[in-house]
């Protein structure tokens, strides 16, 4: 079995992380300037070197080093070398590692982006800080968005929608429930404050195709996808989130593989405790659910923290490997910390774990992980191997170069915009409005009597009711076709759902020619039944 080297123990071994177990999960803890950051860089370059690609969130900004090889002019050189020269390493040579830049804001790397759809309305009302009142009334607006075939896509979208709602509360309370003006205003403002804090960058087209970060260069070396984090951080809930998404999109996209040989993509989550501050009970059961499974689809999750308590014990459970750098008892949540630290390791009768883990010196760590039997190994007090990428952050002239070679140069760069619910809801306002304006100009009797701005089905397929019964059949199967695109699975049929929203449309349109307003939910049910 393939292995990660972690560094020498105590006791003369070398201690390992194997690759078959890798996709168990792991913890990175330790207080900060213990290490946490070197031994994360240095288990990702070896991950990368082994072929298995990796994401990791660049909190502080200088893990983007890893793109680039270490040298013996730069700072803290000699203290790498003697410390490679310590523990055995006499193959260390500095060397970079193929990465990719990444950024929500698309400043330091590709932009990341996803449709308000794809969120879902749990992770928005998770966003918003929404009760549950609230979120309930989010899931009326995407359950009508969804049957009327308006796609959500970006923040505008979910605006247009949300001012629809308001307009018809009493029309889509009578159907779905009790929806109020005033949890409308609510989640209107907490809209404005996301959009404040830019998260509207993250919600558009071109959306980020989970596939591609699961990719290896020329030579066989997993890339390293690296978020730029700092500004987000600014943001933790956005942060959060978006972590929590990534990771269900995995678990929806990815086929079941087990334990294989190596993991198929690993993920390391800095700063995780922000995944759980202040996180809602059933929020924190997604998390869980998400780790337990993803595991399965040979995805390897690892976080970090300064604290160990920080992860929930139902997720803390999960994490078979682990890496614990010094923590210090300055106060009872310290100490606390340290004897919960302790107790998830497997007991070495030769080391006090409790004593050891406040002695810890910089770039040592108590280390544990699975053996090839899947059982944890007997914790031992460990020399963490050194990194051979370069420690520190590029420049920014480096990272224009990095990205200028990425593969995805040009494919996420440039926003696009298509007609979404947005645009579709303008124009019907703009049509009620230019009827109203000729009403009163021109009285109901006189306007009563000139053409249709919409002819009825009567006035022949080829007119309006043609293109709007051909759009609603598009945007049907345009949604269906954007699912299967970003690897969700449907129950839809294709060719039922186009042709039942077409019907819906007709319906509507001659429903209300002759005064039948709920004739295109009648047909589309109708049409809906016989394609079954």
């Amino acid at each position: 079995m393939e292995e990660i080297f972690l560094g020498l123990g105590a006791n003369g071994e070398r201690q390992v992380l194997h690759l078959g177990r890798a996709n168990r999960h792991g913890l990175i803890a330790g207080a900060t300037g213990t290490g946490k950051t070197v031994t994360l860089q240095t288990i990702a370059e070896q991950f990368s070197a082994a072929g298995v690609p990796v994401f990791l969130a660049d909190v502080k900004g200088d893990l983007s080093g890893i793109s680039m090889s270490g040298s013996p002019q730069f700072k803290n050189a000699a203290i790498l070398e003697a410390r490679a020269r310590e523990i055995g390493l006499i193959d260390y040579a500095y060397s970079d590692n193929p990465a990719i830049f990444w950024d929500i804001y698309g400043e330091q790397g590709h932009p990341v982006r996803t449709t308000i759809s794809e969120m879902g309305p749990l992770l928005l009302s998770r966003l918003m800080d929404l009760n549950d009142t609230q979120e309930g009334v989010l899931n009326v607006v995407f359950r009508y968005a969804d049957e009327q075939g308006l796609l959500l896509l970006d923040l505008p979208d979910l605006q247009a929608m949300l001012t629809y709602a308001a307009e018809n509360a009493a029309e889509l309370s009578t159907k779905y429930g009790n929806v109020t003006k005033a949890s409308i205003g609510t989640i209107q403002r907490q809209l404005l404050a996301l959009d404040s804090q830019g998260a509207a960058r993250f919600f558009g087209e071109p959306a980020l195709e989970i596939a591609d970060f699961i990719r290896c260069d020329d030579k066989g070396r997993g890339y390293i996808n690296i978020l730029a984090a700092d500004k987000l951080m600014r943001s933790p809930k956005l942060y959060a989130t978006f972590l929590l998404w990534l990771l269900s999109e995995l678990f929806e996209v990815l086929p079941e593989v087990g334990d294989p040989d190596k993991p198929k993509l690993v993920f390391f989550f800095d700063e995780a405790h922000l995944l759980f501050d202040d996180a809602p009970k059933a929020l924190q059961d997604k998390v869980e659910q998400v780790v337990r499974l993803v595991r399965s689809k040979g995805v390897g999750v690892y976080f970090i923290s300064q604290n160990p308590i920080d992860i929930p014990e139902d997720i803390a459970g999960q994490l078979g490997n682990r890496v614990q750098h010094a923590l210090r008892a300055f106060t009872p949540r310290d100490q606390k910390a340290i004897k919960a630290a302790a107790d998830t390791f497997r007991i070495n009768p030769a080391l006090n774990v409790v004593e050891a883990i406040t002695e810890l010196k910089v770039g040592e760590a108590l280390v544990s992980t699975l053996d090839d039997e899947g059982a944890p190994s007997i914790v031992q007090r460990t020399l963490i191997a050194p990194p051979r990428s370069r420690l520190g952050p590029v420049d920014p002239k480096e990272r224009a170069i990095i990205q200028s070679i990425s593969p995805y140069q040009g494919k996420y760069d440039t926003a696009v915009n298509r007609e979404s619910a947005e645009e579709v809801l303008a124009a019907k306002a703009a049509d009620a409005a230019a009827t109203a304006q000729e009403v009163a100009e021109k009285g109901a009797a006189e306007v009563g009597k000139q053409e249709r701005k919409s002819p009825s089905l009567w006035d022949g397929l080829g007119g309006k009711v043609a293109k709007a019964a051909a759009g609603a059949a598009a945007a049907s199967a345009g949604s269906i076709l954007a699912q299967s695109m970003q690897g969700k699975k449907s129950r839809a049929n294709p060719q039922a759902s186009a042709v039942s929203a077409a019907a819906g449309t007709i319906g509507d349109s001659l429903g209300k020619a002759i005064g039948f307003p709920g004739l295109g939910r009648f047909a589309r049910n109708l049409i809906g039944g016989l394609m079954r």
